[in-house]
């Protein structure tokens, strides 16, 4: 399908990017993507939803703003800290792209796989794009594809997120191999329809999406990735977000 925008891809790429305490990671993260859409020749634009972070990012980002360009770099603040889904729901409001990628703001998902989902959307034009860790090939099929994996952790975090997917995988079937992923590709109006229907919030509404996804029809593919654990920062996923995660897992085998 070709899209209005005047460049060799003809579609515009909206990256939602929430963030909360990124102001070291921000800037780099930019500078890659842009780097990236550059050199591919692409339409872009990135949506910076902010979680009232108290270090300064949403300074960073007025700065980026304005070496990048307003219409590149959109900075769209929320009052607090209210959850990773309700961040995506913000930060769909403004997008003006017709491809809508999501991904993390502190290096565990590099913008240089980019390309990859697109190359993939457009040659089995599909839905919905999602990284993996967990292949060693594109699925379907992408010849250039390279093995994912997982750099930074130690044993009891993979074991966590192994176990997370396993039991997701086991229960629900969702035909996708990392449903703790949030690094994926969605056309605009297919995330917008998958999201008004989600109920989860925080990371178990990376899951629910893909199992919404699938149970409404929509075709998914899968790139694999190297997911490299933040450099500046910590983690934001706690004990809590692992109950709820498995809460998610039983109201989703219930509900969906």
């Amino acid at each position: 399908m070709q899209g209005q925008y005047n460049t060799a891809d003809t579609h515009k790429y909206s990256v939602i990017l929430p963030t909360y305490n990124e102001r070291k990671n921000l800037p780099i993260i930019v500078w890659l993507l842009a780097k990236v859409f550059r050199e591919h020749d692409l339409a872009w634009e990135i949506i910076v939803v902010d979680d009232a972070s108290p270090d300064g990012t949403q300074d960073v980002a007025q700065e980026l703003a304005r070496v990048y360009g307003e219409d590149k770099i959109v900075l769209k603040p929320r009052a607090g800290k209210l959850g990773l889904g309700t961040a995506y729901m913000h930060g769909l409001n403004f997008c003006t792209g017709d491809f809508v990628i999501i991904m993390d703001a502190d290096f565990s998902h590099h913008p240089k796989f980019i390309p990859q989902f697109i190359k993939l959307q457009k040659s089995y034009n599909l839905d919905i794009v999602t990284g993996t860790r967990y292949r060693s090939t594109s699925t379907p099929s992408l010849p250039d594809a390279q093995p994912g994996g997982v750099h930074g952790w130690d044993l009891k975090r993979k074991l966590v997120s192994r176990g997370a997917n396993f039991l997701a995988a086991t229960v629900l079937s969702p035909g996708v191999s990392d449903l703790t992923g949030s690094f994926r590709l969605y056309r605009l109006p297919v995330l917008r329809h998958i999201i008004s229907l989600t109920e989860s919030r925080g990371y178990v509404f990376q899951m629910e999406m893909m199992v919404r996804a699938r149970a409404l029809g929509y075709t998914v593919g899968e790139v694999p990735i190297t997911f490299v654990d933040r450099i500046f920062g910590e983690s934001k996923l706690g004990a809590d977000e692992v109950v709820g995660y498995a809460k998610g897992v039983w109201s989703l085998f219930t509900t969906v």
